[in-house]
């Protein structure tokens, strides 16, 4: 008997396109999941799982997990340059999509399965305003602003991937603990769809209102426990175990498959051709992670000549990875990551009451969940780990947003991280690098607003506890008496 199938069409509502389901025409001649499987990401173990299966690890070493291909056995382009082919059918919503129109570079899913809402419609800006700024020589920086997206962040390329999957085996409740983004595009999937229902986990005062406001607004139920983001993640591990529900943390190896595709955009914005850099804000570690397997799966494919350096950037009150890679020398080591230094690592910091603090809530993670993952990015990327000050990255989201790209403060660490990168000699001032801008700026205002504001107490209260003690690049509001002349003065003046 020939399988159901279903196909994603689109239904048009204001300015956005929403994805619905249809009965199929025919079935693909080729089943991808017959050659996509989960696999263990340590050499030693090698465990391996059906793509139908849920896990949120190894249930034999413990260890992450990530999506892997039987290449020689799947359909794969001869060229990047095939993908352009693509931009002539936007009418149709898998190519419309910029996560399903790489199709045949994440084909865990057959295409008629596949879940789109329109997402990765972003652009590579080069910024020379930014340039300048960071040290670097005109026409050498590009910023990738993710804000485009359909919930404002990266995690909607992520998030297709992982509802796609769960859809596969058939889920009907998804869950994840959030600083914002990721309960923001899971509760939007899960409104636009229909197809299962969204609990977010958060942990008290962790979280930027812009972000809750989304998930609340698309009618998630948001679950609050007294902790951080780290106890938020412990316990939804712990009830997704236990009731069932779909994990769409990017814990889930499907998840980095969606977020692959920021890179392949990245090297479409630069017809195909591999910048010197890429420059990513380090939070929980997802899209290090994604990015290093972009590139490692490209160049097996031969379908790049080499791979780009990768820059992780930390807040210094959320420097895990900095720690443990620059001042420890912890390394991926092909695989034999010393599990015991980092084990201790984390015991010292438990001892200590150490807890993340910073401006950038979405990267103010302590225990990032893909840790490992991201060892093995910097491996294959010859990467390198900065932490950045709030100060520092409060002054670059400045002028990233004077130029025209207002993004949250977390993005802002991949500017900052260049900036003080150059200033080390790491990076060469004619080198080409790429800053990811993970979110939109409206996700977390409060800290924009309080920037620029006149109003020191509003500075001191949101800015000056975090270690801010100067807006260098304020844009300030003018206060003028409601009268005419002084008004024309004013803009005379400062005009």
């Amino acid at each position: 008997m020939p399988r159901c199938a279903v196909v994603c069409c689109y239904a048009h509502s204001g300015s956005r396109f929403f994805a619905f389901a249809k009965p199929a025409e025919r079935s693909l001649a080729i089943n991808p999941t017959d050659y996509a499987f989960q696999r263990c990401i340590f050499p030693d173990c090698g465990a391996t799982f059906g793509v139908e299966e849920t896990h949120i690890g190894c249930t034999r070493c413990g260890g992450l997990l990530e999506v892997a291909y039987e290449w020689d056995r799947l359909p794969v382009p001869s060229s990047l340059r095939e993908f352009e082919r693509l931009w002539g059918q936007r009418h149709d919503p898998f190519a419309f999509s910029g996560v399903w129109r790489f199709h045949s570079l994440l084909p865990f899913s057959p295409r008629e399965k596949c879940v789109t809402v329109g997402e990765g419609q972003t652009l590579l800006h080069p910024s020379d305003r930014v340039a300048r700024y960071v040290g670097l020589n005109p026409g050498r920086l590009f910023l990738q602003y993710e804000g485009m997206n359909p919930s404002g962040s990266f995690k909607d390329n992520g998030m297709a991937a992982a509802f796609t999957h769960a859809r596969l085996i058939g889920a009907t409740r998804a869950a994840c603990a959030s600083t914002g983004n990721t309960s923001a595009s899971l509760a939007l999937y899960c409104a636009v769809t229909g197809l299962m229902k969204a609990i977010i986990f958060i942990g008290s005062g962790k979280i930027a209102y812009g972000k809750l406001s989304q998930a609340l607004d698309y009618g998630a139920l948001t679950v609050q426990i007294a902790g951080d983001f780290d106890d938020a993640m412990k316990r939804v591990q712990e009830v997704s175990r236990s009731l069932g529900i779909y994990l769409v943390n990017s814990v889930n190896p499907f998840r980095l498959e969606g977020q692959k595709t920021i890179m392949f955009r990245v090297l479409e914005g630069l017809r195909w051709e591999v910048p010197d850099w890429i420059a990513v804000p380090g939070g929980n570690l997802g899209n290090s992670s994604a990015f290093g397997k972009a590139f490692r799966e490209l160049k097996e494919l031969g379908l790049i000549p080499r791979v780009p350096r990768l820059a992780v950037i930390n807040a210094t009150g959320a420097n895990t990875l900095y720690r443990l890679y620059e001042q420890q020398g912890v390394r991926w080591n092909q695989g034999r990551v010393d599990k015991t230094q980092v084990g201790e690592f984390y015991q010292v910091m438990d001892q200590e009451q150490r807890r993340a603090s910073t401006i950038a809530s979405a990267i103010e993670i302590n225990r990032p969940v893909n840790l490992m993952k991201c060892l093995q990015a910097l491996e294959t990327c010859q990467g390198v780990v900065r932490e950045v000050t709030d100060q520092e990255i409060l002054d670059a989201k400045a002028q990233v947003g004077a130029g025209g790209l207002g993004c949250e403060p977390a993005s802002a660490a991949s500017v900052a991280g260049v900036k003080r990168l150059v200033a080390e000699g790491v990076i060469g001032r004619d080198e080409r690098v790429v800053c990811v801008l993970t979110g939109h700026q409206l996700k977390d205002p409060t800290a924009t607003v309080a920037y620029h504001t006149t109003d020191q107490e509003m500075f001191n209260k949101v800015l000056g506890t975090r270690g801010v003690h100067r807006a260098t690049f304020a844009n300030r509001a003018v206060t003028v008496a409601n009268d005419l002349n002084e008004i024309i003065k004013a803009i005379q003046i400062y005009g």
